[in-house]
C-alpha cells in the first residue's frame, strides 16, 4: 500500500542586525516541524527565551507528521521552560511562528501555528498570502479603526502573560509549495513585494532565506532578522473521494489558499 508522503527541501538564515547587541532569535528546521522563536525586546533573557522555545519543540522530531495535539503539547513545554526563566523585573517572553508537516485522512497538509507578531506566509502560483494573524495591539487596533503604538504584543510565551494558545491553521499541500516564515525584523523593513519578488527569483531555499536576510540588513537591519524556507518537493495522499475532504478545501477567507481548516 502507498504510504503517504510530504517530501520536503528548507534552508534558514539569521543575524542580529546593524543595531542590536545581541541575536535575540531563534529557529527549529527539523522536519516535521519549521519554526521561528523571537525574544522580546526589552525583556530580560530573550535569547534564552526563543532558544527554551526552539528547544521544546525539538522532542517533535521523533514523528514522522504532528497534529494538533502534538503541537499542543509543544506549546505547553514551551510555556512552561520559558516561565523557568522568570525571576527579573521583567519577565522573558519570545514569539513563535512556524508550520508543520501534518497528516489528515491521508492527505499531507502544512499545520501553520501562531503566537505573536513573528509570520508564516505561503507562496502559491506566485502570489504570498501571509497565513498567521498578529497579536499585536497594532492588528486588533486596525479590525476595530482605532489607533494604537506599534509593537504591543498582545500573546506571547511568558513575558507575564498568561498560557498562550497557538492560532492554528491546516493547508493542504501542493507541490511547488513556498512557505516562508520569519522574524519581524524582516516583515518591518522589507517590503511584502521585495519579499514576493525575492522568493520568486531564487530557488534554492537556503540562497533564498540568505537573500531575505540580506535585503533586511540594507534597508537598515534595525532589529534581529530570521528568515526559514520550505519547499514542497512532493506530495503523495492517500485521501479518497469520500473523506470528507474535497467539499472542506475551500476557504472561508478568500486571501488564504486552500485552508482546510482554521483552529484558535
Amino acid at each position: 500500500m502507498t504510504e503517504p508522503r510530504l517530501d520536503v527541501s528548507y534552508g534558514a538564515a539569521t543575524h542580529q542586525g546593524l543595531v542590536r547587541e545581541h541575536n535575540e532569535d531563534s529557529y527549529l528546521t527539523v522536519p516535521p516541524v519549521f519554526l521561528v522563536a523571537d525574544g522580546m525586546g526589552g525583556h530580560a533573557q530573550g535569547e534564552l527565551a526563543s532558544r527554551a522555545v526552539s528547544d521544546a519543540f525539538l522532542e517533535l522530531s521523533r514523528f514522522d507528521w504532528i497534529g494538533s495535539d502534538e503541537l499542543v503539547a509543544g506549546v505547553a513545554r514551551a510555556a512552561t521552560a520559558v516561565a523557568a526563566l522568570a525571576g527579573q523585573e521583567r519577565p522573558p517572553g519570545a514569539t513563535l511562528s512556524g508550520a508543520g508537516l501534518s497528516l489528515q485522512a491521508g492527505m499531507p497538509c502544512w499545520l501553520v501555528f501562531n503566537i505573536g507578531d513573528s509570520r508564516t506566509h505561503l507562496l502559491r502560483d506566485g502570489i504570498l498570502t501571509q497565513i498567521s494573524v498578529d497579536h499585536s495591539a497594532a492588528t486588533r487596533a486596525t479590525e476595530e479603526g482605532t489607533a494604537a503604538p506599534r509593537n504591543v504584543i498582545t500573546r506571547a510565551l511568558g513575558a507575564g502573560l498568561k498560557r498562550p494558545v497557538a492560532d492554528q491553521w491546516l493547508i493542504p499541500a501542493s507541490v511547488g509549495d513556498r512557505i516562508m516564515i520569519c522574524s519581524d525584523g524582516l516583515s518591518n523593513d522589507v517590503t511584502t513585494e521585495l519579499i514576493t519578488a525575492t522568493l520568486l527569483a531564487e530557488a534554492d531555499p537556503r540562497q533564498a532565506a540568505a537573500a531575505l536576510v540580506q535585503a533586511a540588513l540594507n534597508a537598515g537591519g534595525h532589529d534581529n532578522i530570521t528568515v526559514v524556507v520550505i519547499d514542497c518537493e512532493q506530495v503523495i495522499s492517500t485521501a479518497t473521494a469520500g473523506s470528507g475532504l474535497d467539499d472542506a478545501t475551500e476557504s472561508p477567507d478568500d486571501t488564504v489558499p486552500d485552508v482546510l481548516e482554521v483552529i484558535s
